[in-house]
């Protein structure tokens, strides 16, 4: 080939690269140029308008259908968190691209029960994807099935019939005992900082807020929520053959399933009756007498979910939290004085009304007069306690206290690091351990040990503490540890790991059977003859030990009410503890009425 042929070549081929570098000089400014020049209002037109819209990638609208939190059962299979239910799921688009047939979203809103004109305002309000839900609906509407067949017919873009996973159903209220949860990023920081690293956490994501979502949070988290994307272009119109996209972790796993010692049934069947029978503040505590399993457990005020922080709620566990206990207390002050060989059942004692030091009384105008030891159990003298107490120190109270497993956390935890968790694991992690004595003085204090022995000053008990000295009883004074959870399974069905039940003995042993077995006599003696005759007919012949104490809220005098008892006497088959806090002085005591009543449910529940 000639110099003059190769010449002319490279010269074609650059002409060509020329040409086409400048065409695509030309594209490139012709897309900035609709980008970021300003239009007047004369070139806004709608071409204009669609040529930049198409220009921004499409979108992928995202709702999350399920959390893939674990879930709890009550003791029997129950589910006690997680409930699905259809719903309607509308996504942000235009107005006009919503449907092309007339009058379907008018069809829509009457399906719906509402006007045309507020569903299409709240569809025009979307920013992201929402279920829908009526002005006075907390949740998403639950769809009917005459609802879901109409819906069914109808064609309107952007909005579709997906399963909607509810936390708390709407069958029963929420239990302070399972907890809440809720979005708090101080706590995502300190407890899931790597996750939050590598993206697989968002400070938006929900995490426990008391209760056992809160101790078994990192269990219950699981591995990736459940999804719907529906694919929409930068103008909010759907790209049609895209449709929905579900995505969700694939692993048999996961959500794990908590089984609790519940008892559902009862849990509901005990709270409709506490309601009902105005119990506004107080717990109530049922524990399995023969094992020590937690059966329920009621608090009120309740626990509204979606009103966390709102007067008349309470996210508090009252059941577990420390109160004054007044009179049941005696029951420690009478087994540490018959441990320390300071009193026995034949003695007596003369009760004229006031102590005659110390500012103190008996409840009863006038005195009991004579009593023994088991009378004065059975009529909660006042003047007989404090006399006992007297004749003790603080030690041997704090010490009787212990070894029936009081003033101490009492609920299930491990000893050593929880396997799955890595780390120990407390079952009822706000739990308060109450006191006897918040300060020993010096030099001895006939007052203070006065007070104490009749359950006033410092002493504090949950409860959860009072129900479980009832089982100490029973079992001859074995401190057992209320367990709340029994097992863990993941969600194919395999054991991931079992809580057996334990013991909680104390450093100093413990109470004799004949200590044991003198208290149990005492209060059967409550109520047959006692401070607790009133409810000596019922279903079952019930035991226990009635309490009032005195408190002070804000400034005013108020009572707590107690009692705790077991039931039937004759076989025990429950342990029970019932407060009713802060009620108005002179009035009859409430939580002996609602043991009763409690005590008649649980009886009819064992046929």
């Amino acid at each position: 080939m000639s110099v003059e042929r190769r010449r002319g070549r490279q010269r074609r081929v650059y002409t060509v690269l020329l040409g086409m570098s400048l065409l695509l000089m030309l594209y490139m400014l012709r897309i900035a140029w609709l980008q970021f020049a300003p239009a007047a209002p004369a070139m806004a037109s709608r071409a204009s308008t669609q040529l930049k819209a198409e220009s921004v990638a499409q979108r992928e609208r995202e709702l999350v259908l399920d959390t893939g939190r674990g879930d709890f059962y009550d003791a029997n299979g129950l589910a006690i968190t997680g409930e699905t239910y259809k719903a309607l799921a509308v996504f942000p688009l235009q107005q006009r691209a919503r449907t092309n047939i007339p009058k379907e979203l008018a069809k829509l809103a009457g399906v719906l029960g509402v006007r045309e004109v507020a569903l299409g305002d709240w569809m025009r309000g979307l920013k992201e994807p929402a279920f829908w839900r009526s002005a006075e609906e907390r949740l998403p509407h639950k769809l009917t099935e005459h609802q879901l067949r109409q819906i069914d017919k109808l064609h309107v873009n952007g909005v579709r019939v997906l399963p909607y996973r509810n936390r708390y159903p709407e069958a029963f209220d929420p239990k302070h005992v399972i907890g809440y949860t809720s979005q708090h990023p101080e706590l995502l920081r300190s407890d899931y900082s790597e996750r939050l690293e590598d993206k697989t956490m968002k400070l938006t994501d929900q995490t426990g807020g008391s209760g056992l979502e809160r101790s078994l949070d990192e269990l219950l988290q699981g591995v990736g929520a459940t999804s719907v994307s529906y694919f929409t272009n930068g103008a909010d119109e759907p790209l049609h053959g895209l449709d929905l996209r579900v995505t969700g972790p694939d692993n048999p796993y996961y959500p794990l399933r908590i089984t609790t010692t519940l008892s559902l049934p009862i849990q509901n069947k005990l709270e409709q009756y506490i309601d009902k029978n105005g119990l506004k503040e107080g717990a109530v505590v049922v524990l399995d007498a023969v094992t020590g399993d937690i059966v329920s457990m009621i608090s009120r005020p309740k626990l509204v979910v979606s009103r966390i922080g709102v007067s008349g709620t309470d996210t508090a566990n009252h059941a577990i939290r420390a109160a004054v206990p007044g009179s049941i207390f005696k029951l420690v002050t009478e087994a540490a004085a018959l441990e320390a060989g300071m009193t026995s059942e034949g003695e007596s004692f003369y009760c004229g009304g006031s102590y005659g030091r110390y500012g103190l009384h008996c409840w009863k105008r006038g005195g009991h007069g004579t009593l023994t030891l088991q009378e004065a159990l059975a009529d909660s003298c006042n003047v007989a306690f404090a006399t006992i107490a007297e004749r003790l120190s603080a030690r041997q109270l704090t010490i009787a206290a212990d070894q029936l497993g009081l003033a101490r956390q009492v609920g299930w935890a491990s000893e050593r690091a929880f396997q799955p968790l890595g780390k120990p694991l407390k079952q009822l992690q706000d739990e308060e351990a109450g006191t006897v004595f918040s300060r020993i003085p010096a030099v001895r204090d006939g007052g203070q040990l006065a007070q104490t022995g009749i359950g006033q000053r410092d002493v504090r008990m949950s409860p959860l503490q009072a129900a479980n000295l009832m089982v100490t009883l029973l079992h001859q004074g074995v401190v057992q540890e209320p367990r709340l959870v029994s097992e863990i399974r993941y969600g194919n069905g395999q054991l991931l790991a079992k809580l057996p039940r334990q013991l909680a003995p104390a450093p100093y042993g413990q109470i004799s059977l004949h200590t044991a077995q003198t208290l149990l006599r005492g209060m059967e003696a409550v109520v047959a003859y006692g401070t607790g005759s009133s409810i000596n007919e019922g279903r079952w012949r019930v035991a226990g030990k009635s309490g009032t104490a005195q408190v002070t809220r804000g400034g005013q005098e108020r009572i707590n009410h107690w009692f705790v008892g077991y039931g039937p006497v004759q076989s025990p088959r429950y342990a029970v503890a019932v407060l009713a806090e802060n009620r108005t002085p002179g009035l009859s005591n409430k939580a002996t009425v609602l043991f009763r009543g409690v005590m008649d449910i649980l009886a009819a529940d064992e046929g």
